[in-house]
């Protein structure tokens, strides 16, 4: 773990916020490059790249508070928070401005925040919410500007994948999205008081959450790995055969929702378990689902409207 890269003015920075507005920086990038290539108001789509942040980083969390499984903490935390409990040290509770609970040996916080939720900076954001918000505020930006969407789905979804990468890499760097408990040669610890640690003391596999944790599967190295192999297929077959403007997107939406519904079977944090299956695995059977219904619509109107190629529209 590297959950900060140091401070800027007293203030430490995030490695995981940090990468992952490094991972929107490129996938804008790339969008204005084509835009510019092949004539495309680049000024339009710095408005769409803006608007998938904003929208990425409010859907991201408003997902992760209702789905994660943090929703009552939240609530607890502006109404009563003496129902909250922190699983740190007698010590680390007196830093964080705490009340120790020598009953329950866990911290409790000892102001109200009614706000906490709202902190997305703390880290707490669900990859699906952001996606779906922020690619509606894509949109909207999108039409109002009159630029070609479903190109624009096409060469941002190249971009998209790599981001994600990046924003995996400050997963594991930030402990969180762990594994599963495995013995295979590549299972990995976390230090005390990381995420895994404290997790695997509430399922009572560890008696401390100051211990290391047991050897987890780093199911954030996975999806990293994952969607940087996805953002090369998608540049390499969509610069020879794509057929149909939208049809680099879907393959996208296809790709992630597989890797990402196979990756939730070892991940063990909390994220929402719902008649068996994660928050993550029903949306991405909903967007696979959805995949199914919209490609064969496309696949229509690009027999109605010329198709003129992708050797100039690729995203790299």
């Amino acid at each position: 773990m590297f959950p900060q890269f140091g401070k800027i003015l007293g203030e430490p920075v995030p490695a995981y916020f940090t990468l992952l507005l490094l991972g929107f920086g490129i996938a804008i990038y790339n969008v204005v490059r084509w835009a510019k290539r092949v004539g495309v108001d680049h000024q339009s789509i710095i408005d769409c790249g803006l608007a998938s942040i904003i929208g990425g980083i409010v859907g991201g969390r408003l997902l992760h508070v209702v789905a994660d499984g943090y929703f009552w903490d939240y609530v607890h935390l502006c109404t009563d928070p003496s129902q909250v409990a922190w699983n740190i040290t007698k010590s680390q509770c007196s830093v964080a401005d705490g009340a120790w609970d020598a009953v329950a040996r866990v911290c409790r916080p000892t102001e109200r925040d009614c706000f906490a939720w709202a902190k997305f900076y703390n880290g707490g954001l669900a990859y699906y919410g952001g996606l779906l918000v922020g690619s509606w505020a894509v949109v909207r930006v999108a039409s109002r500007d009159k630029l070609p969407i479903l190109k624009v789905a096409d060469v941002t979804a190249v971009g998209v994948a790599f981001g994600l990468f990046c924003g995996r890499i400050g997963c594991f760097l930030g402990g969180c999205c762990y594994g599963v408990v495995t013995d295979h040669a590549f299972g990995m610890s976390f230090p005390p008081w990381s995420a895994a640690s404290e997790g695997q003391f509430r399922e009572g596999l560890i008696a401390n959450p100051g211990s290391p944790s047991l050897p987890v599967h780093p199911t954030q190295l996975y999806e990293a790995l994952g969607c940087l192999v996805i953002s090369v297929v998608l540049n390499a077959w969509g610069s020879k055969y794509k057929r149909f403007d939208g049809q680099v997107g879907l393959l996208f939406l296809i790709l992630y929702a597989l890797l990402r519904f196979g990756l939730e079977i070892v991940r063990a944090d909390d994220r929402g378990i719902y008649f068996a299956l994660s928050t993550s695995q029903w949306l991405s059977i909903a967007i696979l689902v959805a995949v199914a219904l919209l490609w064969k619509p496309l696949q229509a109107l690009a027999a109605r409207v010329p198709f003129t190629g992708v050797p100039d529209e690729s995203a790299i």
